[in-house]
């Protein structure tokens, strides 16, 4: 069984060492803050497939740091308000709305996605997730409860990198969990449960080739930081998160554990 290893806190409450930036920087080439297998690219063509524009109201459901949140207001000029359960992914998305002069339509509340929304009915255009939707339980209600808050026509678009599609050993499963609570399941199984929910979903796509190279990446760039990192989290946490990266890498390559997008829309 792996070790419990810190991710979230020290990505989060270390956001704006230089460390932490050039890590970013050489993991995903254009840095907006995240600490997922996205890159910007891939932000944005998730946003144009949810017809997201000026005058949209998204939910980003696992917003993190802020920084994809900002990124997307500031690209699209839409309206955002992120969720996150973790008290410095909050607190350092609502420093960066600030800084960046978007706080008056980019929002960020500390919320458990896995329980009710705070929010009314029919009241967002669009809802994004980006690799948020693998640690939260009860993943119908879930669902359902985005459709509540969904308006009719509105388009919902979450991305899940643990679908098992091959042989994944306990030790290897333990290793991939060693950051956090994940729910692993087969292929078909979100699928069902999209449609189960009410939605109507309109396409499914294939992204574990990028989770590869994204956690080869991350775990050579934490390598070339490795003095500022251990300064900050600790060398047996930092030894913890490249096996993490190193496990994500290989089960990804070998398409053991793979990565997907769901774009659904709320029918009437």
């Amino acid at each position: 069984m792996s070790d419990v290893v810190d991710l979230y806190n020290n990505v989060y409450g270390d956001y704006e060492s230089p460390a932490q930036a050039a890590v970013r920087r050489a993991t995903y080439g254009e840095d907006i803050g995240q600490s997922s297998w996205m890159t910007a690219d891939e932000w944005l063509r998730s946003a144009d497939r949810l017809g997201i524009g000026p005058e949209s109201r998204v939910l980003e459901v696992g917003s993190g740091s802020g920084g994809p949140a900002v990124y997307l207001a500031l690209m699209r000029g839409c309206s955002v308000t992120g969720v996150d359960i973790n008290p410095h992914g909050v607190h350092n998305a609502q420093r960066l709305a600030a800084a960046r002069h978007v706080a008056d339509r980019v929002t960020f509340h500390a919320a458990d996605a896995g329980s009710p929304l705070p929010f009314g009915d029919d009241g967002f255009d669009a809802i994004v997730s980006n690799d948020a939707m693998c640690h939260i339980p009860g993943r119908l209600e879930v669902l359902r409860d985005w459709r509540r808050v969904l308006r009719t026509g509105g388009r919902m678009c979450f991305t899940d990198a643990m679908i098992v599609t091959g042989l994944v050993s306990h030790e290897e499963l333990a290793t991939r969990s060693s950051i956090g609570r994940y729910v692993f399941l087969p292929p078909g199984e979100n699928e069902r449960l999209i449609a189960e929910a009410g939605f109507r979903l309109l396409a499914a796509e294939d992204l574990t080739a990028a989770a590869a190279a994204i956690a080869a990446r991350w775990r050579a760039a934490r390598a070339e930081n490795h003095t500022a990192l251990v300064t900050r989290e600790g060398a047996e946490n930092f030894e913890g998160l490249q096996r993490f990266l190193a496990c994500v890498q290989r089960l990804s390559e070998d398409r053991r554990l793979s990565r997907y997008s769901y774009l659904a829309e709320k029918a009437a």
